[in-house]
Parts: structure tokens; C-alpha cells; sequence
């Protein structure tokens, strides 16, 4: 019978277990802590302890925290997870249930929770705001007083999707079972125009922190301390073109290469030399020496071969030809006849 009254409104129920109240509650102040899932990058968070019922405490494999509450003490780009689950690792469907309830769904980006059964006072408003704002940086709620309903939108999606965990079945103030579910799109154009608004800036955030300061500066044109925007576009005519005459390199490609040298490893040019006698020091050196520094030297000039590889060029042994009689090893000697057809060469 729901699915053929799937839109018609009103408080949709979404299981039976939404008429009792929660068995646990989470308190983040007390539950909140280092678990294993902290060494290990892009872990998921745990659904227990939103629901505050995780008995394993630092042994439990799933973070203990809230979504974003390290964004701005480490940086980066927050608490990100695939389009196709959720921030607890659950994965998400094509649509959504027909009472709005459950995961949610991959095709649309839904930072908004549906609060129903809320009992009415005359701070309702404070209430709602209190309650939720435990679970992230909540951009806007609406309060309906007069039908008893509240719409919550979240800053960040994980945060929305933790939070609907965090309240299903809670109490307010007034000791209420409260219908936490996914809220349906918002028909009021100027609600749609903010959502867009909203998607636009934080792509631009993004765009901020991935790219250095600098690059910001230069791509909204202003200055940023210790640089400045004329040299920086004179610096990348000069070294844009990479070595070649009349190209202009585009850019991404320009962006491309200056992330990989800003965050490459400072790197060794010259190689250590063996340890050498006292009368090879006086003779300056063995020939093996010689040649590793100069091939550094040479790949320093932009020569075509790496310094490996003219190191290990230089101490290359030639052998005997097939009907040749085996001769003494010598080294090779130098690379001046190298693809010439003279026989005077040989």
C-alpha cells in the first residue's frame, strides 16, 4: 500500500522499530577517541558508536569521531567518500525508499534531514537548533511549529548522513521518538538556486586547497605575500615552453608539473664516491670516479642519457664476437665512433 501512496505527504513512518524510542545515545564528548581505523587512511566511520552502542572501544576498526572535526586542525579537503556509499561505508541505491528512510541515494547530493513527531513549545527553534548542531556545522534549519516538523541541512554530506544515524528514534527535550529521514527536494526555485550556489562554492574551496596560495593569487588576481602576480606570469612564459621554441604549455599541464616539483622529494645530484686509497687521491681519482662525476656533469647539461646510465657505460666490458678468439677484457673505449659506417673506426 505504500508503494501506490509513495508521494502523498505527511509523516511517513519508516519501520516499526521508529515507534520506540533508541537504545543508546552517542555523547561525543565521552565516546569520542582513537581507535585502529585511525592508521589507516580513508576509513569509515562507525555506525555503533553514532548510535552510541560500540562496545569495542580503541580496538574497534572503524573511526570514533565526528565527520570534518579535524578540518581545520590538519587542513585538506575534510571527510570525502564515494558517491556510491556513505560515510559509514554502506552503499547507496539508484532512489530512495519510499518512506525517505535507509542510505539514500547515489544520484543526488542531499545534505538535508526531514525531523518529524517533535513535540511543540515555545522554543522549538532553540530545541531543534541544539540538538542537531552536536553533529557538524549545520548551514540552515527550518522549523515548521505548527505541524510539528523540522528540516536540518548540514554543511557537509557526511555530517547529514551521520547525523540521521546519530538521531533516529532520539528524544528532544520533551521525551518524544523523533522520525529522522532524508528530506525530498526542496520545490521553492530559490532553494534549488542556493543548493547550486552552494555546489559552485564548494568546488571553488576545493580548487583552494589543492592548489598553493600562489596560484590562487594569480588565478583571482591579487596579490599574496612574497609574490608577486607579474612575476610569476614571467616566470611561467620563460619556463612554460619546456626547452621548446615557440610553445606555450597549457594550463593544466602548467599547474600539473609545478604540484609535482612543489611536492617531489628534494632529490641527490651527486653520486658518493667509493672509498679511494691515498695514491689514487694523489693520481685524482680512478677512472670510475671520474666518470660518475662527469656523467652527473653531463646529465646536469641536459644530455640525452641519464647519469646511471653513463656510469654503468663506463664500466661496461666488451666480449668476443662469435668467430672471434676470446680477447683480454678492456674497457670500451669512448662514444665518438658511435653509428659511423668508416671502416677506420674498427
Amino acid at each position: 500500500m505504500a508503494r501506490f501512496n509513495k508521494w502523498s505527504g505527511g509523516d511517513r513512518e519508516d519501520a516499526f522499530s521508529s515507534k520506540h524510542q533508541a537504545k543508546g545515545r552517542c555523547n561525543v564528548a565521552l565516546d569520542s577517541g582513537y581507535t585502529k581505523a585511525d592508521k589507516v587512511p580513508g576509513s569509515y566511520f562507525c555506525l555503533f558508536f553514532a548510535r552510541g552502542l560500540c562496545p569495542k572501544g580503541q580496538d574497534c576498526e572503524y573511526l570514533h569521531r565526528l565527520p570534518n572535526s579535524r578540518l581545520g586542525k590538519e587542513g585538506g579537503l575534510g571527510d570525502i567518500f564515494p558517491s556510491n556509499v556513505d560515510c559509514f561505508g554502506r552503499d547507496k541505491f539508484s532512489d530512495y525508499r519510499d518512506d525517505m528512510g535507509g542510505v539514500g541515494s547515489f544520484m543526488r547530493v542531499n545534505r538535508t534531514l526531514y525531523v518529524g513527531r517533535i513535540h511543540v513549545t515555545d522554543d522549538i527553534e532553540e530545541v531543534v537548533a541544539r540538538h542537531f548542531q552536536e553533529w557538524g556545522q549545520v548551514e540552515r534549519i527550518r522549523v515548521l511549529p505548527s505541524r510539528g516538523v523540522a528540516f536540518a541541512t548540514y554543511v557537509h554530506l557526511a555530517n547529514s548522513e551521520f547525523a540521521k544515524e546519530a538521531m533516529a528514534h532520539q528524544s528532544l527535550d520533551n521525551n518524544e521518538t523523533l522520525n529522522v529521514r532524508w528530506a525530498t527536494v526542496d520545490p521553492n526555485p530559490v532553494a534549488q538556486k542556493r543548493e547550486a550556489r552552494r555546489v559552485e562554492e564548494q568546488a571553488a574551496e576545493a580548487i583552494r586547497r589543492a592548489l598553493p596560495a600562489s596560484y590562487v593569487a594569480e588565478l583571482e588576481g591579487r596579490r599574496y605575500e612574497g609574490h608577486n602576480p607579474e612575476d610569476e606570469r614571467k616566470r611561467r612564459k620563460i619556463e612554460g615552453s619546456f626547452g621548446l621554441q615557440d610553445y606555450d604549455a597549457p594550463d593544466d599541464v602548467w599547474y600539473a608539473s609545478e604540484k609535482a616539483r612543489l611536492e617531489a622529494p628534494e632529490q641527490r645530484l651527486m653520486l658518493d664516491p667509493p672509498e679511494t686509497t691515498e695514491e689514487e687521491d694523489q693520481d685524482g681519482g680512478t677512472p670510475l670516479q671520474l666518470g660518475a662525476h662527469q656523467s652527473v656533469e653531463q646529465a646536469q647539461s641536459g644530455g640525452f642519457f641519464g647519469a646511471s646510465t653513463l656510469a654503468a657505460l663506463q664500466g661496461f666490458k666488451a666480449g668476443p664476437a662469435n668467430n672471434e678468439a676470446k680477447a683480454p677484457d678492456k674497457p670500451v673505449g669512448g662514444l665518438v665512433g658511435y653509428g659511423s659506417d668508416s671502416d677506420e673506426d674498427d
